[in-house]
Order: structure tokens, then C-alpha cells, then sequence
């Protein structure tokens, strides 16, 4: 009997050992509550549709395109070729330069891109790029990124200037190993190639859309940074001049632009140091003087908007102290209402009781009056006594 229970538990510990053996790494650690609630995640079925939530993600590939930061312009170039930031004019002429090689490369290669966000925008205006925008973006379809990745990753391309044959750059298509990823991961790498000047570190921004849930989603086209887009936004697309070269926009600009930007994107005539001239259909960088006068106009409006402000509150304030006056003077006069009732209810109430008592007497007199009329000896026996 005691070989027997023995043999059992040896037998139970050895299947203990076997089960902790085959559990993952992160289920061995000793958190049971982490255990348990991504053993409970992984195993929780998900409605069709549903994406989870946005969560970092842990692990992943490293960030691939790095930028030398320092400032807001500071991330707007390569950290492998950048030399420094450009003034207005040098950056505007190589971006420029920038766009126009990228646009020419994949016309000759055959090759379908688009324009996309703020350069979209200003192409909407004029044509051309906005000259206070540092990024220039464009978008491709997921099984371009593709073969770009196969047939052109590392390209490296010549360009010469049909306007200006002192201008020669030479940039580089790099695709981030990353692309294959579809989905935004751990957020490293939203960014999935880049057309990058060698000569300052200047770059055009690419990312892919692809259909990342074509089962429960179809025909909703995704890029990892959580822009959408329907097949019918997208698709024929529209081919157009941008910069005095042959682009393509999407069908519906006109809804993607005002979706991401609002309606006042395409209304609003003055923005950042720029002002629209509807003559000559250009935004024009306004003089230190005009900055000056926005400036004044800017602190007036500002003082004027506190100064509102302020009347507002105010008013605000004598609104509510006068309200909690109202309020008060209403539950006073409430409170002398009830009590009134009350007294009126007492006094009703102790008049009702006075009116039993006196029925009660006269009905005590009445019935003494009424025994003595139907016993009138009583009276006689009495009148002796009274005589003596």
C-alpha cells in the first residue's frame, strides 16, 4: 500500500515538472496576474472588425530611418547625410530639385505614386508645394512597396536639371527593411522608403497602403499611421502637373483633404508667415514688416479676446451671484409660505377641536335638561332641602 502512494506521487510531481517545462517564457516568470491576463487575452476570441487596442508594442525591429533632432527642423533630415539646417531659400530650391527627381524617376520606371497630406494640399492651391511645409509626402500601394523593395532598394540616381544644368544631385530610394510589416508593430518604422538628397540629407517621406484587413474590411486601404482610405477615395486616380512635372493625385482630394485638415484648409489666406495672392496664385512669405503688423494686430486681437474674456467672467459671475440671490429669495418666500400653512393649519386644527369640545358640552347640558324633565321627583325630593 505505501509503494503504491509512492508511485503516485511521483508520478503527479513528474507531470507538474513536464507542464511548467512546456509553458513560454513569459508564463514561467512568477507574475501570475501578468500570467493570467495574457493567457486570457490570447485566448479571448475578437468580434469580426475588430482591431484591439493601440498598445505599445514590446519587441520588434529596431527604428530603421534616424533623424539628428535637436529641433523641429532638425527631424525633416537624413542623419546619415544632413550638413546642417538650410535657410528658407536653400531648402525651398533643393526641395524643389527634391520632388521633381523622385516624380521623374517614377515616371520613367513605370512606377504608380501619389501625392499625399500637406504636399496634396498644396497642390489643391497652386500646384506646388507650401513653401513653409518642411515635409514632402507621398504614398504607394502595398504591392508597389513591394517591388520597389525587390528592383530598386539602394537605387541611387543621377539627376540633372533640364532648368538649371548647374544643378546636379545625386539621391537614393531606400526602403526600410521594415515595409514587409503591414501593420504599425511597435511604432518604429511607420515610415516605410525614402527618396533622400546625399548632398544635404532633404528626404521624401513614402509610405504604403495596403488592405490590412481585406476579410471582415475589404476595400479599406491602411497605412501604419492609422490613416484610411476607401478604394473609391483612392482610385482612378487623377493624373495632374505638380511643380512642372507629370503626378497623380487620388479621386476624391477633395474629402481626403478636408477629412485630415477641415474645410479652413482651404479657405484660410494667411498662415504661418505666408499669405495667399489670388493675382499672381502664389503664397508669398510676408516682410518683417507685415510680420511686425501681424504681430501688433495679434497682440491687440489678443488683448481684446482677454479683455472679453474677462467682461465675460464678470458678467458670468454677476449672473450667478444674482441668480443665487433670485434663488434664495424664492426659497425664503417659499419657507414663509409653508410656514404659514402651518400656522393656519394649526389654528384650523385647534379650532375643529374647540368645536368637539363645545358640541360635547352642549350635548352633556342637553341630556342634565332632558333627565331632569323625565324625573321630576328628583326636583321635588330637592325642594324641601333648598327651603330649609
Amino acid at each position: 500500500m505505501r509503494l503504491i502512494q509512492t508511485l503516485i506521487v511521483f508520478i503527479t510531481c513528474l507531470c507538474f515538472l513536464v507542464d511548467a517545462a512546456t509553458l513560454p517564457d513569459d508564463d514561467r516568470k512568477g507574475n501570475s496576474d501578468e500570467v493570467s491576463e495574457k493567457s486570457l487575452e490570447a485566448r479571448r476570441p475578437r468580434r469580426p472588425g475588430q482591431r484591439g487596442r493601440r498598445k505599445k508594442v514590446k519587441g520588434g525591429l529596431p527604428k530603421y530611418f534616424h533623424e539628428p533632432g535637436g529641433s523641429a527642423l532638425g527631424n525633416h533630415y537624413d542623419s546619415r547625410f544632413e550638413h546642417g539646417i538650410q535657410d528658407y531659400a536653400d531648402r525651398k530650391h533643393s526641395q524643389l530639385h527634391l520632388l521633381r527627381a523622385y516624380l521623374t524617376f517614377f515616371n520613367h520606371n513605370h512606377l504608380e505614386t501619389w501625392l499625399a497630406h500637406g504636399t496634396l494640399l498644396g497642390w489643391w492651391w497652386n500646384g506646388k508645394m507650401l513653401p513653409w511645409d518642411w515635409d514632402i509626402d507621398t504614398q504607394v500601394s502595398g504591392s508597389t512597396l513591394k517591388f520597389l523593395s525587390d528592383h530598386f532598394n539602394g537605387t541611387k540616381y543621377d539627376y540633372l536639371s533640364h532648368e538649371d544644368p548647374s544643378v546636379k544631385r545625386t539621391y537614393l530610394l531606400d526602403i526600410n527593411p521594415a515595409s514587409v510589416e503591414r501593420e504599425r508593430g511597435n511604432g518604429n518604422n511607420i515610415i516605410d522608403a525614402r527618396w533622400i538628397d546625399t548632398q544635404n540629407g532633404l528626404y521624401i517621406d513614402i509610405t504604403g497602403l495596403s488592405e490590412t484587413h481585406p476579410d471582415d474590411q475589404p476595400g479599406v486601404w491602411a497605412c501604419k499611421n492609422y490613416h484610411r482610405y476607401h478604394t473609391t477615395d483612392l482610385y482612378p486616380m487623377r493624373e495632374t502637373m505638380y511643380e512642372g512635372v507629370v503626378a497623380k493625385v487620388p479621386y476624391a482630394y477633395d474629402r481626403i483633404l478636408t477629412q485630415e485638415y477641415e474645410e479652413k484648409a482651404l479657405v484660410l489666406t494667411e498662415f504661418q508667415g505666408h499669405r495667399w495672392d489670388p493675382v499672381i496664385k502664389e503664397w508669398l512669405q510676408k516682410s518683417d514688416e507685415e510680420l511686425a503688423e501681424d504681430r501688433k494686430e495679434w497682440e491687440a486681437a489678443n488683448k481684446e479676446r482677454e479683455a472679453r474674456k474677462k467682461k465675460e467672467e464678470k458678467e458670468a459671475d454677476e449672473k450667478k451671484k444674482a441668480a443665487d440671490m433670485e434663488q434664495q429669495f424664492r426659497q425664503l418666500q417659499e419657507k414663509k409660505r409653508k410656514d404659514k400653512e402651518k400656522v393656519e393649519k394649526e389654528k384650523e386644527k385647534a379650532d375643529k377641536q374647540a368645536e368637539v369640545r363645545r358640541q360635547r358640552m352642549q350635548q352633556h347640558m342637553m341630556q342634565g335638561k332632558n333627565r331632569v324633565r323625565d324625573e321630576p321627583h328628583l326636583e321635588q325630593a330637592k325642594g324641601p332641602e333648598r327651603g330649609q
